[in-house]
């Protein structure tokens, strides 16, 4: 085996740091580096408080930052004393069920500082573990003498970064959840009275500090890109980051209709604040650090968890504007209509086909609020024989994808759950799309102990117990789960791989239903591989080769509104198929769209589980080209896609196998062409790439490019 200098060099240093470190069990600083010595964590404790700060290639990118809790009945957050500091090694590989790769490397350096309080015997420990692209780390609080249950009142995680840089970033204590586009500002910039003039009007009532949701991305001048997020979640609130003018932030949890952050018994182990890093802004899209921080798989059997592609009885409502999920006479989930979608998706081999307002509970005031009738999750709706359908759809091999919207009514969801997954199994339905549509800030009602109604954010603790309830409810009847208006993705789906895909950011939907001063942007793809899709696979709902005159006034006016116009080209659309990762893709236009055009071939080619991913480049909203190899052959997919501007972006052919030579059958947009000139029109050609070939993608404004690569047999 060789062994490179630099790199045995690296591994001396991190050996000789860790045994320094273990030399001296107690001490006010200890610090060591990761396994490629591009990172250094140090720790301190002094004057009563344990603070962490990191540096990327010797140069500090989080300055000295201050660690504690604080509880209604103890205080863990200065007074603190280090009584050991124990140090391990971790090198392991591990392989994931379905993924963006099938290995993952899980090597780290451990630090577990154990912590007592000086003011009385209270105890904690803050566990560190610092990877090649990033650092982790969580509070864990053992069980205290004489305290059952206490109450978590503040997390004193600070995040000093060491230059007030550009960020990327959406408000928190909003109304819509993650649905928002970002704002570029400075960290010290960032203020909803900032995010109204770049992006949307939000100078309306406020609940709620300035704040941002996690992961929060931003990059240096000197080209080191962060990204803070968490991973974990569980049994505790999520985490957003409290801006207050300066480049500093810090932890600021969601809280409870009372007030208080956390609800805890017990032992407690917080999820893991992670601070990913990246040479570039192209290293984050790769880090599995968030994955990593997470617990292996607990499902005995997943042989029933299947990536694929569906289409599905979804856009002719929320985008073409022609059918309804209520009843009426265009209700769309009737019968036949669904057997023509049946048709369509056994034909093309496509895995399912989604059927949204196939059940009870759309007809009075569902949206948006949490009122209105009560959802069933295993009633048909009068015009849906969901016994004929289940036989169809089973003679046609393909099966049903499921849907729970829930309007947010949770205690009505959580009453039927067991009974909702046992219908699916019964049914044949291995994949359910639920969803929590409520546009109010704070707008989740719990019905607390004495039986009266509060009022709870979606991302408090309350949502997040409520949603890993469901997922461990779906896996016991072998159903995955795509989650709409989710809560935020923090790795989960290592521990629980039927958690296959969410949304949790503004896809596809609003460019159907807004018109197009207020859609989604051309950058709004380029900025989300760097932002949202770090910590988990999107149904951004890609595919739709309708792109101008698609939207009717209403389901009886069917005159086309001029108004609406998706940012985007075709050639876009199919290169989102790569670059926009799910294990379970939505091919989102109506099947009519499809027939007869030849770039369709590219959406039924597209594998949607991957053996290996690289980033060839990218700059946060500007561009990203993509290349992933396919799990189950030697075939590669190329995505490219810009913002609004024109470019030309060469591409080394590094990633393909050496000595073969590969087809390539290449999707791009004309030259003249972009997302407001000629978005329908796609050059479809086949050329011969080998390894050592360089390709030159041109992209017009708000395009992109798509490309297969093909082994030539030998």
């Amino acid at each position: 085996m060789k062994i490179k200098f630099n790199d045995l060099i690296k591994s001396l240093l991190f050996i000789t740091v860790l045994t320094i470190f273990n030399s001296c069990n107690v001490g006010r600083f200890q610090g060591f580096s990761s396994h490629d010595g591009s990172l250094m964590l140090t720790v301190e404790n002094h004057n009563g408080m344990l603070t962490y700060s990191l540096s990327k290639n010797e140069k500090v990118i989080i300055e000295n930052s201050r660690l504690g809790i604080k509880a209604d009945k103890f205080d863990l957050s200065d007074g603190l004393k280090a009584i050991t500091w124990d140090s391990k090694d971790h090198e392991g590989k591990w392989t994931q069920v379905w993924g963006e790769q099938k290995e993952v490397e899980d090597n780290y350096g451990e630090m577990l500082v154990s912590l007592k309080s000086n003011k009385n015997a209270f105890k904690m420990n803050v566990r560190f573990r610092l990877f090649d692209d990033g650092l982790g780390f969580r509070y864990e609080i053992p069980e205290q003498d004489g305290i059952d249950s206490y109450n978590i009142l503040d997390e004193i995680t600070e995040f000093n970064f060491a230059e007030d840089s550009p960020s990327w970033w959406i408000p928190a204590y909003a109304y819509r959840r993650y649905e928002f586009l970002y704002a570029n500002t400075l960290i010290s910039e960032i203020s909803r009275d900032k995010f109204s003039e770049l992006v949307e009007d939000l100078t309306g009532p406020r609940i709620g500090p300035e704040a941002v949701h996690t992961p929060f991305t931003t990059q240096r001048e000197d080209g080191i890109a962060i990204a803070i997020h968490e991973a974990n979640l569980a049994n505790y609130s999520s985490m957003t980051l409290k801006a207050n003018g300066t480049k500093n932030m810090e932890c600021d949890l969601m809280p409870w209709s009372d007030g208080t952050k956390v609800k805890a018994k017990g032992a407690l182990n917080t999820p893991w604040r992670t601070i990913i890093v990246g040479e570039t802004a192209a290293d984050l899209p790769l880090s599995t650090l968030t994955l990593n921080l997470n617990e292996p798989n607990k499902l005995e059997n997943t042989d029933w968890i299947k990536p694929g592609k569906y289409i599905g009885l979804w856009w002719e409502m929320i985008g073409t504007n022609q059918s309804t999920w209520g009843s009426g006479p265009h209700h769309g989930a009737q019968t036949e209509r669904v057997k023509e979608y049946i048709d369509f998706g056994s034909k093309y081999g496509f895995d399912g086909v989604l059927v949204e307002g196939w059940n009870t509970g759309w007809d009075e005031n569902w949206c948006c609020t949490g009122d209105g009738e009560n959802f069933g999750f295993y009633e048909p709706h009068p015009e849906f024989d969901n016994e004929e359908i289940a036989e169809y759809a089973w003679k046609n091999g393909i099966r049903i994808v499921g849907h729970h919207e829930t309007g947010t009514q949770i205690a009505n969801y959580e009453s039927q759950l067991d009974s909702a997954f046992a219908y699916c199994r019964k049914n044949g339905i291995r994949v359910v799309k639920t969803g929590y549509v409520n546009d109010g800030s704070k707008n989740i009602k719990r019905i607390d102990e004495d039986g009266n109604v509060q009022k709870e954010w979606h991302h408090g603790q309350y949502m997040v117990e409520h949603f890993r309830k469901v997922l461990e409810t779906a896996a016991k009847y072998e159903v995955s789960i795509v989650v709409h208006e989710p809560i935020k993705d923090t790795g989960l789906r290592r521990t629980y791989p039927n958690m296959v895909s969410r949304e949790g950011a503004r896809g596809q939907e609003f460019n159907g239903f807004m018109p197009i001063d207020v859609h989604n942007k051309p950058d709004h793809t380029t900025i989300l591989p760097f932002t949202r899709l770090i910590c988990a696979p999107m149904d951004y709902t890609s595919g739709i080769f309708d792109l101008k005159d698609y939207r009717y006034n209403s389901p009886d006016d069917r005159t086309i509104n001029t108004n609406h116009h998706i940012p985007s080209t075709i050639s876009k659309e199919l290169a989102h198929y790569v670059v926009i990762y799910a294990p379970i893709q939505m091919a989102a236009d109506l099947p009519e769209n499809y027939k007869g055009n030849p770039a369709f071939q590219f959406i039924l080619d597209v594998p949607t589980d991957w053996e290996e991913t690289k980033i060839l480049n990218g700059e946060i909203g500007k561009y990203i080209t993509t290349v992933r190899k396919d799990r189950n052959s030697d075939d590669w997919y190329l995505g490219s896609i810009t913002n609004e501007n024109a470019r030309r972006l060469d591409v080394q052919m590094s990633f393909l196998e050496s000595g073969k030579e590969y087809n390539a059958t290449i999707y791009k947009d004309p030259i003249d062409g972009g997302w407001e000139a000629k978005p329908e029109e796609v050059i479809i050609s086949n050329v011969q790439f080998k390894q050592d070939d360089q390709y030159t993608v041109e992209l017009p404004p708000g395009g992109g490019q798509a490309i297969r690569f093909t082994p030539k047999s030998q």
